[in-house]
């Protein structure tokens, strides 16, 4: 798959999510939470490079550890710096940008975009670094649609869930790959060339393409070579009440999703605990692996209030239920 994503962070510490897409024609690296500690595994070159970091919430366990990613990418220009979460992000973030000292600035160049995924539309504000990020720039609003961020070659979705504050769960998923039928290609006497980049690319301003000498329609080219392959889905479900309307409701936006990265907070018999915490059982979290009809299920942000011994026992119970979840491997908590 053009997707590949990484745990980061331990059984026994923050979690976070780091997520690799692959169009083709280029890398693009996302972030959802911070927790503490969990880009030491990462590259800096990695760190340096991330497009966007996207919050579920920003309870400490889920922040902690975004300084370390501040201070390698305060003054990036090289690309935009850009952060998601639900409502009061902004403010909470204005904060950890002016956290420190800032006297040697003035003559830095450096922008920050906070963006707010509100219920009906998508609130944006503006820091910028020769401001020391003292100022907020508000910037018009704009309506909340399914998909709050669109890349070359991914989209990101975002659901609004309950843990007795907004928290949002993420659907990030791979565009439609097109790709040529090298044997329908064959049958028509064509051979492969540069030309096949205009075809991919369904251009409206070119209606012919030039091959060998002859001049043929790309829209005929298409209809006769392109195939439409769905991308690969991948959601990220963290920290929240997952009742049976809650379960509804992702149940619906998870369609077409291979796998999810989901919390497994609490052991099932202390399902009142869970509930009271607006938080997730390993067997809650199977269930809707089962009926969202995914292909995998990765277990996450495990609760310390277990040790080793009954972490392996949960994750027992929910394969009791969806046999294909596991934990992260590099846990090494035995999921053969």
């Amino acid at each position: 798959m053009s997707i590949t994503f990484q745990v980061l962070g331990t059984a026994d510490g923050d979690n976070a999510m780091f997520v690799q897409v692959d169009s083709g024609q280029s890398v693009e690296r996302l972030l959802f939470d911070c927790g503490e500690g969990c880009l030491s595994s990462l590259p800096f070159g990695e760190i340096l490079s991330l497009d966007q970091v996207f919050f579920s919430h920003l309870h400490m366990d889920h922040i902690a550890g975004f300084d370390s990613f501040f201070r390698a990418t305060f003054n990036r220009t090289s690309k935009p710096n850009q952060l998601w979460g639900p409502p009061d992000t902004a403010r909470i973030l204005q904060h950890r940008f002016q956290g420190v000292l800032w006297n040697l600035q003035e003559e830095m160049t450096g922008s920050w975009r906070v963006c707010e995924v509100h219920p009906e539309e998508i609130q944006s504000a503006r820091f910028e670094l020769p401001e020391a990020f003292a100022t907020r720039h508000e910037e018009a609003p704009r309506p909340r649609q399914r998909v709050i961020w669109e890349g070359v070659g991914v989209t990101v979705e975002a659901v609004t869930m309950e843990h007795r504050t907004p928290t949002l769960a993420y659907i990030i998923r791979e565009k439609p790959r097109r790709n040529v039928d090298l044997t329908r290609l064959a049958a028509l006497g064509l051979r492969p060339g540069p030309w096949m980049k205009n075809l991919k690319e369904a251009s409206e301003s070119a209606t012919t393409v030039e091959i060998e000498g002859s001049m043929h329609s790309l829209e005929d080219l298409r209809e006769k070579l392109i195939v439409e392959t769905s991308g690969d889905t991948l959601a990220y479900l963290t920290d929240f009440l997952l009742d049976e309307a809650a379960m509804e409701r992702l149940i619906l936006a998870l369609q077409g999703c291979r796998v999810i990265v989901c919390e497994g907070q609490y052991r099932h018999s202390d399902l009142d605990l869970a509930k009271k915490n607006f938080h997730m059982t390993t067997v809650l979290s199977a269930t809707l692996a089962q009926r969202a009809q995914v292909d995998e299920l990765v277990l996450f942000h495990l609760s310390d209030r277990y040790g080793r011994e009954e972490w392996l026992e949960m994750l027992a119970e929910a394969r009791e239920i969806f046999p294909n979840a596991r934990f992260p491997t590099h846990w090494e908590l035995g999921n053969a």
